[in-house]
């Protein structure tokens, strides 16, 4: 599963405690991403889906 579709799975199913742990572990593994928070993973994610609203 690719990245994208383990993000998709997440916001569908944000009860899935393992798929969010998997998820953040691959952030966490990209060059360049911090993540430190809840909130600063929200905002993330809010950022990335007007990215690609724009597109």
């Amino acid at each position: 599963m690719s990245r994208e579709q383990l993000r998709d799975y997440v916001k569908k199913y944000p009860q899935d405690q393992a798929a969010f742990q998997t998820y953040m572990d691959r952030l966490q593994n990209e060059p360049g991403i911090e993540i430190t928070s809840m909130d600063q993973f929200e905002q993330l994610v809010r950022e990335r889906i007007r990215q690609s609203q724009k597109e």
